[in-house]
């Protein structure tokens, strides 16, 4: 079976390396020297602002809309992760949903400020399979409204934008390091601020809001990183330029075989350096798009419908028409991407994609 993605898996001698160094700290969490290094090394090797590791991708959420959202509205995309969603409800702030761009499948910045209102207090657009939103318009009218930045970046660990880290840009950027990603410690995430002040209160609010092991600084909850996940993240570290290489390649292949006089995929940002952390395709109807799943399947190649349904359709959101957020979350179907898969069964799935279409 080939499935649309595989968890990377480190050498088991590299990691139990790491794991023997937690036995010799005598350390298994609360900020132990492994989460501290693992920090040091995506903020040095890839140029990130500061970052506070985390147990999951969905808490930073959580942590930036209760610091940020203030039981507000927080204007956000349909297309996304249900995370995205959940968390803006989770944390008692109403999501305002604005529909997305056809061709880079991010938050559409055209339509943000006609939906911003007096209770407006953040944005909160994903950077969907890694493809930068357009972070210049969507900061600028943050600017104009006096409104929090969140950028849901959960697929985004390496991708540059402007020479930049993704993670550069708004006032918050959080990322998810679950084992299916691109580098994952397992379970993980990862929180990103460039502001001081705001890194300080951010900090304090993952770890139960303790200043040292007596006082406390406000409010917070424990969202901190143990060190068995920074094992393994410190082994996956180095192997990050060979796996977004392969990567790369893959994408290529199916760029090359599949029928784009038929079908269509997403349209990378100018100036991005990417990561080709998913490849998904688009169908010209969702009947198409089942024939094809089907057909993968009978040959032992599972896809997935990234992301199904359109976030507008959950039960627990006020329903409200996104056009182009629903029909591509109809017709969308991502193709099996990882570290290992070969060349020959890119070409054995785009064959069979092609000659059911």
């Amino acid at each position: 079976m080939i499935h649309v993605t595989k968890t990377f898996f480190p050498p088991i001698e590299e990691y139990q390396s790491q794991i023997k160094r937690i036995w010799q700290n005598q350390w298994l969490t609360n900020r132990g020297a492994l989460v501290q290094e693992l920090e040091e090394g995506i903020e040095t090797n890839y140029n990130t602002p500061p970052l506070i590791l985390t147990s999951n991708g969905t808490v930073p959420l959580q942590i930036a809309l209760r610091l940020k959202g203030k039981r507000g509205e927080v204007i956000t995309t349909p297309f996304s992760y249900v995370a995205t969603t959940a968390s803006i409800v989770w944390e008692y702030c109403t999501p305002v949903f604005v529909d997305i761009d056809p061709e880079t499948f991010s938050i559409d910045e055209k339509l943000i400020e006609a939906a911003i209102t007096p209770n407006t207090t953040a944005i909160m657009p994903t950077h969907v399979f890694g493809n930068p939103c357009d972070v210049e318009a969507i900061d600028a009218i943050a600017s104009k409204h006096n409104l929090t930045v969140i950028y849901d970046a959960a697929h985004c660990f390496g991708v540059l934008y402007k020479g930049n880290s993704i993670f550069s840009y708004g006032d918050i950027s959080t990322c998810s390091f679950h084992a299916t990603k691109l580098f994952h410690t397992g379970e993980g995430g990862a929180i990103f601020c460039g502001d001081k002040d705001l890194f300080e209160v951010i900090d304090y609010s993952h770890k139960f809001g303790h200043d040292g092991p007596l006082e406390f600084k406000g409010l917070g909850v424990n969202a901190k990183m143990s060190e068995l996940q920074a094992a393994m993240g410190l082994t996956v570290l180095p192997y990050m330029d060979n796996i977004i290489s392969h990567r790369k390649k893959v994408v290529g292949k199916y760029m090359e075989l599949l029928d784009f006089s038929i079908l269509k995929t997403m349209k990378i940002r100018p100036n991005t350096e990417w990561n080709y952390s998913y490849f998904p395709i688009v169908f010209q109807t969702e009947a198409q798009l089942v024939v094809v799943e089907k057909a993968l399947q009978d040959n032992g190649v599972i896809p997935r419908r990234y992301f199904y349904p359109s976030l507008n359709k959950l039960p627990y959101v006020k329903e409200i028409k996104m056009p182009v957020s629903e029909k591509i979350a109809k017709t969308i179907l991502c193709l099996p991407l990882s570290h290992e898969i070969s060349l020959s069964e890119i070409a054995r799935i785009s064959n069979i994609i092609n000659s059911a279409l």
